[in-house]
């Protein structure tokens, strides 16, 4: 099992959505998408947990591409970004899926 961030996403992106979009690759064992401390609002971005061959196709295959009219940007997980998401899963906001 592989975590991905994946950047520039839609503001209105549900995890439905974008497990849906991932999932055409690999299986999809969660969508964490990471919400404003504050606002509760969608930061833009979210960690993709799937598996390790899924994943690395998403890399190739969908970095750069469209989703929901944005170029999206998808990654390996970074250790920072895992702070990030450790941090978010405190927040009582974060909106987690399948």
């Amino acid at each position: 099992m592989k975590t991905l961030f994946v950047g520039n996403l839609p503001f209105k992106s549900t995890p439905s959505e974008i497990s849906e979009y991932f999932g055409r690759l690999g299986t999809v064992q969660s969508v964490n998408v990471i919400l404003h401390k504050e606002t509760g609002r969608p930061r833009g971005f979210c960690f993709v947990e799937m598996d390790d061959d899924g994943a690395d196709e998403a890399v190739k295959t969908l970095n750069g591409s469209m989703f929901g009219g944005r170029p999206i940007k998808v990654e390996p997980r970074k250790r920072d970004q895992a702070s990030a998401e450790r941090a978010a899963e405190q927040a009582p906001e974060a909106a987690s899926g399948t």
